[in-house]
């Protein structure tokens, strides 16, 4: 046995005991008790104080160890110093779960810190299901349990929601009692010293009685644990969730753009979208794709059909759906000819199908069955603006009839306050969506359906690069034995040989006339280049002359570099110039870099050189190790693609050599913990070829803090 085979004695305890139950109205042990006993709760229930006496009816038991052995799951509600020693006394027992609802632990300081590492360590010896400490508690209507101190108790229904905030956890549900909708499980994490997010993903992923499940997370310190679990519960189920904390203030200054650019927030926003996971930036968004996904089918393409009693709204909602990834589905001709048989000849007959507005329930009913039979439509929405003949409750008994027979999604937008208030009711109780306005509607929708493209998306392809690991390495431990954190260009380029990376050809010089005999090697004309392990960014020194089409050029260049570098440097070590072949006509300058995440490891970054990147922030993130998929996708999602893919007769550039090159960073992200960035820029591609013409990275040496 382990602590997830104790999920299920967590979630459906037959023996629950709360641990400083208390008879006094307003205490946290008290309301537990109530809570349980109020959500109908039918297994045994024992409150735990050692004054003894009777709670709620319930005969008190004064000591832990008089409680049943086996016990599935124990609620601590008693001051901090009490709760080890309650633990210790829960464990000999042999209890299953526990929640700690006792605060005052990591989130207060030093002395919280190690007494939640004590108990978190006791809990994992012994194999106890441990939620909190610091939390609200847990509900699973199912079962009948209310284990927290929140007030009030959530209808029953197929939603689950966990979150870091138990103050969240409480507006939520409150909010939520005053909408009625229901949910599964009700879970507040609190400090996560045992169950986390990735857990709980485990868990709801196989809960029968969960279509949606929902998350508010502050941080993830198990990524690759999490990202292992959202993947398989995406694929089964829609996993929802509010990142807060977006930013990365207070982190240490990286030194690369692509460290520089990469803070967390894109960390998780790649997590999320690279596992499925539907990312929201408000409550009210949260729920509302909730409610949708839980009741109603995807949409299995992206034609959308709208019937209005009003222009206006139609048009409101079609232009939402112009700006999506939807499209207002053409009606098929017999579609068109069913509508003009029966509506007046002043409707709108095509998509929004206007049946304006003197219309009845019965011509919403007709019209609604004709649009929902069309095989060129998706997903319909039915919007009503309360006129002075419209007969609203009617009208949603008729969007009822069709969603309940057509198969397909069915959303509605019943425009206005007062008036359609007992109608949206009706709707929201028959598990049919209703939104205030179109746009919200169609936003539902959109995710939907994307969210059908992502479930049935081909298997993604991995590719591993074989390179030359040990070569690399060996660079590498050069620099840790000198503790050198930077490798730049003129050592770095050993790496790229090791992983057949694309380079121009490249030659270090150590005169002048080792230079002209580079140059002369190579091709006119040449690039040079400052070769110094102590400078990272050449161009900030002036250390890069271009286009040098002669003996006499390089010689003069040569000099001018070296000696203005050692001026503006005069710490650095300066082995020479690399003597570089220039570019190939053509080239577009492209940016590739990584940076390690703490939680989710290497993060790949992709953008177009210049001021693409370091202005406008143009720039696409994938966690590695990256699929064929993945590294076809990053190319693409920069605003700027189209630059890429040429513009007034440009040839595209070479798009499966530039993302060989990215598909090799992420494998040696993977296969060198050692390095902490890395930076290929510029990469240089045109429609023939892709190559790396400088690099950079950076190490996360052993004794650095």
């Amino acid at each position: 046995m382990g602590i997830k085979d104790n999920l299920h004695a967590f979630f459906y305890p037959e023996t629950v005991a709360v641990i400083g139950a208390s008879s006094s109205s307003g205490k946290v042990g008290n309301t537990i008790m109530s809570n349980m006993i109020g959500a109908g709760y039918r297994g045994k229930l024992y409150p735990v104080n050692p004054k003894g006496g009777e709670i709620e009816g319930l005969a008190v038991v004064t000591e832990i160890a008089d409680l049943p052995r086996g016990l599935d799951l124990g609620v601590i509600s008693v001051p901090r110093q009490l709760v080890l020693s309650s633990l210790e006394a829960l464990a000999e027992i042999g209890t299953k779960a526990v929640i700690v609802i006792t605060a005052g632990f990591k989130e207060v300081g030093k002395d919280g810190y190690l007494l939640e590492q004590d108990i978190a360590a006791l809990c994992k010896k012994h194999d106890i299901a441990l939620l909190g400490p610091n939390c609200l508690g847990m509900m699973n209507t199912a079962k009948g349990v209310n284990a927290s101190f929140a007030a009030g108790h959530p209808q029953p229904g197929s939603i689950a929601f966990f979150s870091q905030s138990g103050a969240l956890c409480v507006a939520i549900l409150d909010w939520a009692l005053g909408e009625n909708v229901g949910f599964s499980k009700f879970i507040s994490l609190g400090n996560k010293a045992v169950l986390d997010e990735a857990d709980m993903l485990e868990y709801l992923n196989k809960d029968e009685d969960t279509k949606v499940i929902l998350g508010y997370i502050e941080n993830v310190e198990r990524g690759e644990a999490f990202l292992k679990q959202a993947r398989k519960a995406c694929l089964n189920k829609p996993v929802i969730m509010i990142k807060s904390g977006t930013t990365a203030a207070g982190a240490k200054a990286a030194s690369s753009h692509t460290g520089a650019i990469a803070g967390s927030d894109q960390a998780y926003a790649a997590a999320f979208r690279q596992s499925g996971i539907i990312r929201v930036d408000d409550v009210a968004t949260l729920f509302n794709l909730a409610q949708a996904f839980s009741s109603q089918p995807l949409p299995k393409g992206p034609n959308l059909a709208v019937v209005t009693n009003s222009g206006g709204p139609g048009i409101l909602a079609a232009d939402a759906a112009d700006r999506s990834s939807l499209t207002m589905a053409a009606l098929s001709q017999k579609t068109i000819q069913r509508l003009q048989a029966f509506l007046p000849s002043y409707a709108a007959f095509y998509n929004p199908v206007d049946i304006v507005g003197d219309a009845d329930a019965k011509r919403y009913r007709q019209a609604l069955d004709v649009v929902a039979e069309d095989p060129l439509v998706h997903s319909i929405m039915v919007l009503l603006t309360p006129t002075a003949s419209v007969e609203i409750e009617e009208t949603a008994k008729a969007v009822i009839h069709t969603a309940r027979k057509c198969g397909k999604p069915v959303f509605a937008c019943f425009m206005g306050k007062t008036r359609v208030k007992a109608a949206r009711q009706m709707l929201m109780e028959a598990g049919i969506p209703c939104y205030a306005f179109p746009e919200s509607a169609v936003h539902s929708i959109e995710t939907m359906y994307e969210y059908y493209l992502w479930k049935n998306r081909p298997d993604p392809k991995y590719v591993k690069i074989t390179g030359d690991r040990e070569l690399a390495l060996k660079v590498i431990r050069a620099h840790e034995r000198r503790n050198e954190p930077e490798i730049v260009e003129f050592e770095a380029q050993e790496v790229l040989k090791a992983y057949g990376l694309p380079t121009p050809q490249t030659i270090l010089a150590r005169t002048s006339d080792e230079a002209v005999a580079a140059a002369e090697e190579i091709g006119y004309p040449v690039v040079l280049k400052i070769a110094s392990p102590d400078i990272s960014h050449k161009t900030d020194v002036g250390g890069v002359k271009v286009n040098l089409k002669n003996a006499t050029e390089v010689m003069n260049s040569f000099k001018d570099i070296t000696a203005r570098v050692q001026r503006m440097r005069q710490d650095a070590y300066i082995a020479g110039c690399l003597v570089q072949e220039m570019a190939p006509p053509g080239v577009r300058e492209v940016i590739i870099g990584f940076k390690r995440d703490e939680q989710f490891g290497p993060m790949l970054m992709f953008g177009l050189g210049g001021v693409y990147v370091e202005i406008m922030k143009d720039i696409s993130f994938k966690l590695a190790p990256l699929s064929r998929q993945d590294a076809f996708e990053i190319v693409r999602e920069i605003k700027s693609y189209m630059l890429l893919k040429g513009l007034r007769g440009e040839q595209p550039v070479n798009f499966e050599a530039l993302e060989e090159i990215i598909l090799t960073m992420s494998q040696l992200a993977i296969d060198l913990p050692q390095v902490w960035e890395a930076e290929f820029n510029p990469v240089l591609v045109n429609h023939e070829k892709a190559i790396v013409a400088d690099v950079r990275m950076t190490l996360h040496l052993k004794d650095e803090a």
